[in-house]
């Protein structure tokens, strides 16, 4: 598989590249096979090939926040909510207390995410998970538990309403659902853990979300900034088979403000200058708008190194 074979290069191969640069620069993400990870190898082989930077991807077990805070990596691809709470010192980091030196880099391309069902369950909406098998707890990425939640919450219902199925991280959860453990699966669209499922358990589907303004408050008490998108079906997306709503929300790149603005100037220039490059890769960078890479993110200050670009550019004033 293509971004296998990517990421096991980035493994190995980047430590060893032979380029001017000798700061060797992490891009941490979530487990391998995740959407995030699939980005970060994308990002990771643009920025070698286009930015001549040493690049290694960093799978974790957890969202990796703690590794940018303390400089063992020096990016993360998280998402918009999560970016927000760590900083902030709310949400799952409430006990955390604030990060004040997290930075934002860079707003890439949406999180398109989905709860799935096989195709012969019989489960067909959100409220049909009313007492089935559902992944809970993630204690090793708490995030997750929240965005089923807020699935579960566009249909009135809560993890009181399901059989609650503890499992520590997204990529468990995966293989529960192959295995039979679960009855539904959450996952971000394209990611090649959907792909593996679909060939696994022979089909699946997309749970529809309602795009009424009651149940995308419910949603957005829980996962503030998410949005609705209407997803076309398509030969690279598995569960569709007509436009379909699901919830999203936008991935981010971070860092720490201990970064050296110019490797964040470089970064954050190869970023708007090589869409096609990332999407070659990882198909979803296609969404990238690159006039929208500077968007803010709240309680997370830009880098100085990426508003010098920006504001060379025009995107930010």
């Amino acid at each position: 598989m293509k971004l296998r074979r990517i990421l096991a290069y980035f493994g190995v191969a980047a430590l060893l590249s032979g380029m001017a640069h000798a700061q060797t620069i992490g891009i941490v993400t979530t487990p391998a096979g995740s959407y995030s990870n699939s980005a970060g190898a994308a990002v990771a082989k643009m920025l070698v090939d286009k930015a001549k930077l040493r690049v290694v991807v960093q799978p974790q077990a957890s969202t990796g926040f703690e590794e940018v805070e303390t400089g063992t990596a020096q990016f993360n691809m998280s998402n918009s909510f999560d970016a927000t709470f760590y900083a902030t010192g709310t949400g799952e980091y409430q006990a955390m207390g604030p990060h004040k030196n997290l930075r934002m880099v860079a707003a890439l391309i949406p999180y398109r995410v989905a709860m799935h069902a096989r195709n012969d369950s019989g489960i067909n909406t959100i409220a049909d998970l009313k007492g089935k098998r559902v992944s809970s707890a993630f204690n090793a990425q708490k995030t997750i538990g929240r965005i089923i939640e807020a699935h579960l919450e566009t249909a009135g219902l809560s993890y009181k309403d399901v059989i609650s199925v503890p499992t520590p991280n997204v990529v468990r959860q995966a293989d529960d659902f192959k295995a039979g453990k679960v009855d539904t699966l959450f996952f971000a669209l394209g990611s090649a853990a959907v792909k593996e499922a679909n060939a696994s358990v022979g089909g699946l589907r997309v749970l529809e979300v309602s795009d009424s303004p009651e149940a995308m408050k419910r949603a957005q008490k829980i996962l503030p900034g998410s949005y609705v998108m209407k997803v076309d079906p398509s030969p690279a997306l598995e569960g569709f088979t007509k436009p379909t709503n699901v919830i999203a929300f936008d991935m981010v790149m971070v860092t720490n403000a201990s970064v050296a603005d110019d490797v964040i100037y470089k970064v954050t220039k190869a970023l708007y200058e090589n869409k096609a490059d990332m999407a070659a890769t990882f198909r979803p960078f296609a969404m990238l708008n690159p006039r929208s890479i500077a968007k803010s993110v709240d309680g997370v200050p830009h880098h100085p190194g990426a508003l010098k670009f920006y504001r060379e550019i025009g995107l930010i004033k």
